[in-house]
């Protein structure tokens, strides 16, 4: 797999809650961090997730914002 994004995650589908038409996907990464993706549910289908397949999380963004207490 090649790709622009630079930053690549790879962990472990947790859990898959699916809507009307997208679907919720939280990726454990190693360590126990979990990302949450929001992705239809054709492209859960397209992909075969199940929860406990290796998957990488593409971040790609043009902004980054930062909060702090």
């Amino acid at each position: 797999m090649k790709i622009s994004a630079r930053n690549v995650l790879k962990g472990k589908v947790k859990s898959i809650t699916h809507g009307a038409v997208n679907s919720e996907v939280v990726v454990e990464l190693p360590g126990g961090t979990e990302i949450t993706s929001i992705i239809t549910k054709n492209s859960v289908e397209k992909l075969g997730l199940k929860e406990g397949n290796e998957v990488y999380a593409v971040i790609k963004s043009t902004s980054v914002m930062l909060a702090s207490d």
